[in-house]
C-alpha cells in the first residue's frame, strides 16, 4: 500500500461520490418538495445511460450524446410525471413504492425490447481518452471530468434554491405547499418542473457512467439503493446534505472495496479473505445509515 495508491483511491471515492451525487439531488428533491417516493429514479439514469450511447451510435459526438441523453430523460420523466406520478401525490407512500416499483420493470423490458439484452458500451471521449499521471501512477483524466461536471451542478443547484426566486417558491412549496398554492403558485406545473430538473440530474449521471460501465437492462437498481442511502445520511430534502452524504458514501466505498481486503489478506487465507472482505464492505455504508439514523435521524445536514 503505497501513498499513491491511497491518493488515487481516494479521488476515485469522491469522483464516485459526486456521480451519485448527481443522482441524489434529484431524488432529494422529488422527496423534499412532493413527499412522493420514486424508486423508478435509477430508471431515469438508465435511460439516460441507454439515450446516450444510442445518440454516440449514430454521431460519434459525446456532446450530442450527452444532450440526447440529458433532454430525453427530462422529456421521459416530464410524460411520466403527468401520467403517473401526479396521481400518485395525494396516495399513501405504499401506493408510491408499488407504482414506481412497477415502472421499475416496465423500463427494464422496453431497453430489452428496444435496445436487445446485450450490454451495450460507449467510447471514452477522445480528448479524456490518455492516461495523466496522478503522483506516479497513470490515471484516465475523464474522472476528473466527471468530478468537474458534478461540481458545476452542485453549485447550479445552489444558485437556483437559494438566490432566485424559483429556489424560492421550490422551498415554500416543500415546507407547505397547500399555503404556496393559495398564494397563487401553480404547483401543479412547479411539480413537473422540480421532476422534470430531477430527471434530467439522473439522466446526466447516467451520461456521465456510460463510458466507466457497462450499459445494460437493470443498472439502475444497485445506485437507487446507494442514493437512498445517500439521501437518508445527509438529510431527506437537502442538496447540501445530497452532496456531503455522496462523498461520504462514494469515499466509504471505494476506499473499503480498495485496501479492506488488502489489510485481511494480512490475516486470513486469501480467498476468504475475499469473500469476508466483500461482505463487509457491501455492508459498510448500510451501518453507516444505521449510525446516523440513531445518532441523528433528521440527517447530518439538515
Amino acid at each position: 500500500m503505497t501513498t499513491a495508491l491511497v491518493i488515487a483511491q481516494l479521488v476515485n471515492g469522491v469522483q464516485f461520490g459526486v456521480l451519485l451525487f448527481l443522482m441524489s439531488a434529484g431524488l432529494t428533491l422529488v422527496l423534499g418538495i412532493m413527499n412522493c417516493i420514486n424508486l423508478m429514479h435509477g430508471s431515469l439514469y438508465m435511460m439516460g445511460a441507454y439515450l446516450a450511447a444510442a445518440a454516440y451510435g449514430q454521431t460519434h459526438s459525446f456532446l450530442i450524446a450527452a444532450a440526447a441523453g440529458v433532454l430525453g430523460t427530462m422529456m421521459v420523466g416530464v410524460v411520466v410525471e403527468r401520467l403517473v406520478m401526479s396521481r400518485l401525490y395525494s396516495r399513501s407512500h405504499l401506493d408510491q413504492v408499488l407504482a414506481t416499483f412497477g415502472l421499475i420493470l416496465f423500463f427494464n423490458e422496453v431497453v430489452r425490447i428496444v435496445w436487445g439484452p446485450a450490454a451495450l458500451s460507449m467510447e471514452m471521449p477522445r480528448l479524456f481518452a490518455q492516461p495523466i499521471d496522478l503522483v506516479g501512477l497513470p490515471y484516465p483524466p475523464y474522472r476528473f471530468a466527471v468530478l468537474g461536471v458534478g461540481v458545476l451542478v452542485a453549485g447550479a443547484l445552489y444558485l437556483l434554491i437559494h438566490k432566485t426566486r424559483t429556489g424560492i417558491v421550490i422551498r415554500a412549496a416543500s415546507a407547505n405547499p397547500a399555503m404556496t398554492r393559495s398564494l397563487g403558485v401553480n404547483v401543479k406545473l412547479l411539480n413537473m418542473l422540480v421532476f422534470g430538473l430531477g430527471a434530467a440530474l439522473a439522466g446526466l449521471a447516467g451520461v456521465m457512467a456510460s463510458p466507466i460501465v457497462a450499459i445494460q437492462s437493470g443498472m439502475g437498481e444497485p445506485i437507487l439503493i446507494l442514493t437512498l442511502v445517500i439521501i437518508v445520511t445527509g438529510g431527506i430534502g437537502s442538496v447540501r446534505g445530497a452532496f456531503y452524504g455522496a462523498l461520504i458514501v462514494g469515499v466509504v466505498d471505494t476506499v473499503g472495496r480498495t485496501f479492506l481486503p488488502m489489510l485481511l489478506r494480512q490475516l486470513l487465507e486469501h480467498s476468504y479473505a475475499q469473500a469476508v472482505s466483500a461482505t463487509i464492505t457491501s455492508m459498510s455504508i448500510y451501518v453507516l445509515m444505521a449510525i446516523v439514523l440513531a445518532v441523528r435521524p433528521q440527517g447530518l445536514f439538515r
